[in-house]
């Protein structure tokens, strides 16, 4: 009887190992298919700190750059509205480059790229945009207006539009404040990479400015000093 079972045993054995060599026959190995390996990122070094530092301070910038303030203080405010001004507007917000503050200079520079909002009127664009005299001679065309400074004293001063040339050749334009501008640095003792806002308003329609010092300084930092500058000026005469 034992004999037999294990016959049995052997004869069902021997049809398994047949019929497993013939499927083998029909679906062939799956191959494996193997895992690429992930992206080394900056954090996979032993330097971890100093990614993580990185990631930070990105954070950081991305923050300070929202934080400006974008409301014109309350002591400009009243004394727009003792002037019957009106139609106020922020400007420009920038730190302040070192050709800013030297008097050999006597200029502030407002670049079109940095303008925040429009503040001429078309009529105001186009007599800026005019110049006179001949190809040797040229002048820019000019507006005088009145500027309310940090120290809220008032003062006019000219407005034109310069021709900048860049280091590449090429040329820019820009808006800049001249003619009384060293007196103005000086009387509210303007410094390099101080954070500084120019708002506009209009008394009887008759463009205005308000030049605004900040404190927080962080908007220079973000962006750099006036070592970045690179374009050099092309002085109207």
């Amino acid at each position: 009887m034992d004999f037999l079972m294990a016959a049995i045993d052997f004869s069902i054995e021997d049809d398994m190992k047949k019929k497993m060599k013939h499927d083998q026959g029909r679906f062939p190995e799956t191959t494996k298919i193997k895992k690429r390996p992930s992206p080394r990122s900056c954090c996979d070094d032993d330097d971890e700190g100093s990614c993580h530092e990185k990631k930070k301070r990105k954070r950081k910038k991305a923050t300070r750059y929202q934080q400006y303030p974008t409301d014109l203080p309350i002591k400009f405010r009243k004394r727009i509205t003792a002037l019957g001004g009106s139609d106020v507007a922020l400007v420009l917000h920038k730190c302040l480059f070192k050709t800013d503050v030297s008097s050999g200079h006597n200029r502030l520079s407002i670049p079109l790229n940095q303008i925040r909002q429009t503040f001429l009127t078309p009529q105001e664009t186009e007599m800026l945009n005019s110049v006179s005299g001949n190809h040797n001679q040229k002048r820019c065309s000019e507006m005088e207006v009145m500027l309310i400074e940090p120290s809220l004293h008032r003062d006019t001063i000219s407005l034109r539009k310069w021709e900048m040339k860049k280091a590449s050749g090429s040329s820019t334009s820009m808006y800049v404040l001249v003619g009384k501008w060293n007196s103005v640095a000086w009387r509210n003792a303007l410094r390099e990479d101080e954070t500084m806002q120019l708002w506009s308003f209009r008394i009887n329609s008759k463009l205005c400015f308000a030049l605004v010092k900040r404190r927080a300084r962080s908007y220079c930092f973000l962006f750099g000093s006036s070592a970045a500058l690179t374009t050099q000026e092309s002085v109207p005469i």
